[in-house]
């Protein structure tokens, strides 16, 4: 049986956060919007069960070295002096694209092309949001079924259980 590829999607954090209004209009404080698109990114990789990791150029940025900071699983890299995020991403997709499933979003269309060309596939900013906003619908859809299954709980319990789960809650 052939291994399962495991799934990677890389992020451009940058220019996710400058295509998306939300985040944009968070721009003057640029530590609170990268928090904020890490959180969203958090929450679809645990739903998801892939492997995110979001990039942010430190090319501009002078003796930045290159920086990888982990929360929850997900990977955040903070690029070095003169390497940009798209250099980056090439690089690791250069490693394991043919062998892995890898995802890129970014709006950029240089890296859109040299991702698809190394065998990976890409999603726009636009198509980004799309898809956590979709997760986000789908967590909160399993979350009110299993909350209303729970909710019920005479219907799924015996009488006499539930007349001794009573006397409990009124003895406390």
């Amino acid at each position: 049986m052939p291994r399962k590829k495991k799934e990677y999607l890389f992020v451009d954090g940058y220019n996710i956060i400058n295509q998306w209004e939300h985040l944009r209009k968070m721009v003057d404080n640029i530590e609170e919007c990268r928090n904020k698109l890490i959180d969203e990114l958090l929450e679809y990789q645990i739903f998801k069960g892939i492997q995110v990791i979001v990039v942010f150029d430190g090319h501009l940025v002078k003796g930045s070295n290159e920086n990888i900071e982990h929360k929850a699983g997900l990977e955040i890299v903070y690029t070095k002096e003169n390497e940009t995020a798209d250099s980056y991403i090439e690089k690791k997709i250069d490693k394991i694209g043919r062998y892995e499933r890898v995802q890129v979003a970014t709006s950029d269309n240089s890296i859109q092309q040299i991702v698809l060309a190394r065998g990976g596939t890409r999603l726009s900013a636009r198509e980004l949001f799309i898809e956590l906003n979709d997760t986000k619908k789908e967590i909160k859809r399993r979350a009110d079924k299993i909350k209303k299954n729970n909710s019920n709980i005479e219907e799924m319990i015996d009488s006499k259980t539930l007349k001794e789960l009573e006397k409990i809650r009124r003895s406390i």
